[in-house]
């Protein structure tokens, strides 16, 4: 009796003591985790006031005038292995009032873009990109008349033009802060959704008369460049070259470039500059330039 009451015993003990080493080995497993997932998200919002007024008797002369702007910049950008998508909104408004005259625009800025990426290599990604660009509000040209007064020549409006891109290629990205596309096979479209801007812009910025929509078949070109090259001083640079297939002796061009400066966390010095060269809209080049000073909430 008491040799089994013995064994009985040691049984027990032998078992308690294989369950605890059990235990212990479940325990001390490290959770490794199956693939790292990264999101990388910032948003702007700003809003921009100049203002300037004059005595009725200052002999420097001048024009009373105030200027008001807002913008909205949002980025967003996931990688997970050899996968990456971004996505990208630019929105802009606003308007400016000189003393005598109706207010009048002189920033108007819609542009959404996204792109997925596979990466086949340390700096090459095959990708898939399209983007919009238009604007909120109509655009005039003001002209003076012979005997004297103005008249206002409706030159855009809203989706008039438009333009929708969808591109496919190859990507070279050698930094985080600078890379190529070139868009091997890249379709646009041209919307006119207004037939009033006929009569102040007769090429209807290349869309045919009685037609709301023009395809185009191209190249394109498209360098980024978006970094702090001093501290609180911030250079944003875009160019995009469209080369139509059956049109390459008109190809389009387009730079815009930004400055940002910080004052403090929430006050900021912007430059912007625009230069443009498209045949459908103008033979000659264009470009716009703005600076203004305002408030800046990043989140």
């Amino acid at each position: 009796m008491r040799k089994s009451a013995l064994v009985l015993l040691l049984l027990c003990c032998s078992s308690t003591f294989t369950i605890a080493q059990k235990l212990t080995r479940l325990d001390s497993i490290k959770v490794v985790p199956l693939d790292t997932v990264y999101w990388k998200r910032t948003a702007q919002f700003g809003i921009n006031l100049n203002q300037g007024s004059f005595s009725s008797n200052w002999k420097g002369g001048g024009v009373n005038s105030i200027a008001l702007g807002a913008f909205f910049n949002a980025k967003s950008d996931y990688m997970k292995r050899r996968f990456n998508w971004t996505s990208e909104v630019q929105l802009q408004y606003g308007i400016v009032k000189n003393q005598g005259q109706d207010s009048r625009k002189n920033v108007d800025r819609i542009f959404l873009d996204t792109k997925v990426g596979h990466r086949i290599s340390p700096v090459w990604l095959a990708f898939g990109n399209i983007n919009f660009l238009s604007q909120f509000a109509s655009g005039y040209r003001y002209e003076t008349l012979a005997g004297g007064g103005e008249r206002n020549v409706l030159i855009s409006s809203f989706f008039a033009p438009a333009f929708l891109t969808e591109s496919m290629g190859l990507e070279y990205k050698p930094v985080t802060y600078f890379n190529l596309q070139f868009g091997l096979g890249t379709i646009r479209q041209t919307f006119v959704t207004n037939d009033s801007i006929t009569f102040g812009v007769p090429t209807r910025y290349g869309v045919a008369p009685g037609k709301t929509v023009r395809n185009e078949f191209a190249f394109q070109l498209i360098a980024n460049f978006d970094r702090n090259i001093a501290e609180n001083l911030n250079l944003k640079a875009r160019y995009q070259l469209f080369a139509n297939y059956s049109t390459l002796n008109a190809i389009d061009h387009r730079l815009d470039i930004s400055l940002t400066a910080k004052v403090n966390k929430y006050v900021n010095v912007n430059l912007t500059g625009i230069v443009l060269y498209d045949k459908d809209q103008d033979d000659a080049i264009q470009y716009s330039q703005g600076l203004a000073i305002g408030f800046l909430y990043s989140f």
